[in-house]
């Protein structure tokens, strides 16, 4: 059993009441909250292990509360995990872009909902450190540390972000599908490719503001992704 408290954070009490249930099954201790404002205060009494967060929250909405949480000191490194039934993808990037680790679109799965929660515990709990650092020409990965560096730039990644690119560079230059990352990455075949796609753009969106001017991860049509062929290159 795995003990590690859960902070879920969703007003739709017939889904609150079924992730609960599920999770404690599971072994995590599970607190829950109905809306914003309760949110933090619970956070803040209890300091989770993990917060699945859903965005369309009454009286302070979950971009807020990740906003809020993301930017204090105390609260910062607690992983988040956004609940959505919004199909616009926009709200999920602006919720990545807030700090949330990963998302997940209503209608879920609760396996689906498990293996993210446990990836992402993983990575932000290891059972002992491992120091992993991955070269390959001019990319450096420090995955323990989620620093992606490129001579002198240094990218900050998400913990499922430093998971993703840790796949394609000891791949490279294979392409690896989409269904080979999301294996590999959560563990499961579960849930849709799409996601997969997501948080390649949202990398892909870091690199160019950190200042790389090539393609850090391209797109082979309908087979998935692959290192762009610039990491050896000059980035001026």
């Amino acid at each position: 059993m795995s003990g590690e408290k859960i902070l879920l954070v969703e007003d739709e009490e017939n889904i609150a009441s079924l992730v609960s249930q599920y999770l404690s099954m599971q072994g995590y201790e599970i607190i829950k909250a109905a809306d914003g404002d309760r949110a933090l205060e619970i956070c803040y009494e209890s300091l989770p292990d993990l917060i699945i967060l859903d965005l369309m929250l009454p009286i302070m909405d979950g971009w807020e509360v990740c906003r809020r949480l993301k930017k204090d000191p105390i609260t910062k490194d607690i992983p988040i995990i956004i609940l959505t039934a919004r199909r616009d993808e926009r709200d999920v990037i602006e919720g990545l872009e807030l700090g949330a680790d990963d998302y997940v679109k209503k209608p879920f799965s609760l396996a689906e909902l498990h293996a993210r929660i446990k990836t992402i515990l993983r990575r932000a709990h290891p059972a002992s450190p491992q120091n992993e650092t991955i070269k390959l020409g001019k990319l450096e990965l420090i995955a323990d540390s989620d620093i992606l560096t490129y001579e002198d730039i240094k990218i900050e990644l998400t913990p499922i972000e430093t998971e993703l690119i840790k796949i394609l560079m000891k791949n490279a230059p294979k392409i690896v599908s989409r269904e080979q990352l999301l294996a590999k990455v959560w563990g499961t075949y579960l849930g849709e490719t799409r996601t997969i796609d997501v948080h390649i753009c949202r990398l892909r969106t870091k690199a160019k503001k950190a200042g790389l001017n090539f393609n850090l991860i391209e797109t082979v049509r309908h087979r998935g992704y692959r290192l762009g062929g610039g990491i050896n290159d000059e980035k001026h």
